[in-house]
């Protein structure tokens, strides 16, 4: 998908959150230029693990980027920037509130100066407010937004979500509100400033969670895998692991216990109606595991579904990669890194069903620190006399080894 190609995008953002959201944009068809302070680049180069040297966390929200490198504490730097900025379209920033209008970067500064221009902004806990100032840890924004009171078991402790659900969910937000912006901008000719928070984005997926509460009155506890209030459902052990069962009606109930030979259990008191199988759901579950250790989890999953009970295995990581559904999606695509080569990578999951649908999978490796550094400021309008000048004055940096392997992979 090629929708935002023409829009240039200066993402001032570091570690996830914002190189999410610009990923995202990135992967719909925007030039979108990374910013990194020198000499060390994005904080998130030096979090490990390490594939031969790169960081797998960097490389996990930074593709389909170019990468420029500036000292943003040197005056001409900083110079380089603003010029950046006065050609974009859209600038992204995941700073403390207050940090860009300190470094002379607020938006009335940059709209005054390029009126089309839309900023996006990520915070941890909103751009104003006392906790504004407080900062942005996804775990911390998950405590904070009752998201960890609702997940885990009822006799074990809070548990955050296995990925960084706050930093992710609010550069998705964001990446939608910017562009509802520029499609605003259609209308107005002119840019606007737009946000989300980590806590923001959190407590907008309370869902039903957040309506019975407020409906209600009533705070949810957590139950693990199982639902609070149908069973059976959630998580059953098979022969050789865990799989998922959803049979949400009694006429799927009733397909359950036939399938899975138990044709008595209808019939137990216990188990006579919903509300019954919830206040028994542990014997319940003992007694369909028994059977269900007797094959596998996708063995079960399919028979499952083939006699319509939502079902499916709970698979490893090694397993949903090598998944045929998986592979058929092009959940998984490749590029060429620059030092790395063959760099397989997570698609963005968006698919385009139109005559561009091939040109969507187009993705451009994650940049080495400043790797098109030179080539950037030359689109800018700096000459090779002004990039000399900058490079020599270290206000900006060129990674050589990286731009001299794109160059090889190039030919």
């Amino acid at each position: 998908m090629q929708a935002l190609q023409g829009i240039k995008i200066v993402d001032l953002s570091r570690a996830l959150s914002g190189p999410f959201c610009s990923m995202a944009l990135a992967d719909m068809g925007a030039d979108v230029i990374k910013v990194e302070a020198g000499p060390g680049g994005d904080m998130s180069r030096g979090w490990g693990p390490f594939d031969r040297g790169v960081s797998t966390y960097y490389l996990s929200c930074n593709a389909n980027k170019r990468g420029i490198c500036l000292d943003l504490r040197n005056p001409q730097g900083m110079a380089a920037l603003r010029r950046l900025i006065d050609g974009a379209d859209v600038v992204i920033e995941n700073f403390k509130p207050g940090t860009m209008d300190a470094m002379g970067l607020g938006y009335a500064v940059l709209s005054a100066r390029n009126p089309h221009l839309v900023m996006g902004s990520i915070n941890a806990f909103g751009a104003d407010g006392p906790l504004s100032g407080w900062p942005g840890f996804d775990q911390i924004a998950q405590g904070y937004s009752g998201m960890m009171s609702l997940t885990g078991f009822a006799d074990g402790d809070p548990t955050r979500t296995g990925t960084a659900i706050g930093d992710m969910s609010s550069g998705m937000w964001l990446a939608m509100a910017i562009l509802a912006a520029l499609l605003e901008r259609q209308r107005t000719g002119r840019g606007q400033h737009v946000g989300s928070s980590l806590l923001a984005s959190l407590v907008g997926l309370l869902s039903v969670h957040g309506q019975r509460y407020l409906s209600l009155g009533e705070i949810p506890q957590r139950t693990g895998n199982a639902h609070s209030v149908i069973a059976p459902y959630g998580v059953f052990e098979t022969a050789d692991g865990p799989l998922n069962l959803a049979p949400i009606t009694a006429d799927m109930w009733l397909r359950l216990c036939q399938l899975l030979e138990l044709p008595a259990l209808p019939d137990d008191p216990r188990f006579a109606n919903n509300e019954l199988r919830v206040a028994h759901r542990d014997e319940l579950k003992a007694l369909l595991e028994a059977r269900l250790k007797t094959r596998s989890k996708r063995e079960w999953s399919e028979r499952f579904v083939a006699a319509g009970l939502p079902a499916g295995p709970i698979n490893t990581l090694a397993e949903v990669f090598a998944d045929p559904q998986v592979l058929h999606c092009r959940l998984v695509q490749s590029t060429q890194h620059p030092t790395l080569g063959e760099l397989r990578q997570v698609a963005t999951p968006v698919t385009s069903y139109g005559a561009d649908a091939d040109s969507a999978g187009s993705r451009r490796a994650p940049p080495g620190l400043g790797q098109h550094t030179e080539e950037v400021l030359r689109e800018a309008g700096f000459d090779s006399a002004a990039i000399e000048a900058l490079l020599a004055s270290k206000a900006a940096y060129q990674e050589a080894a990286s731009a001299a392997a794109e160059m090889e992979v190039m030919q």
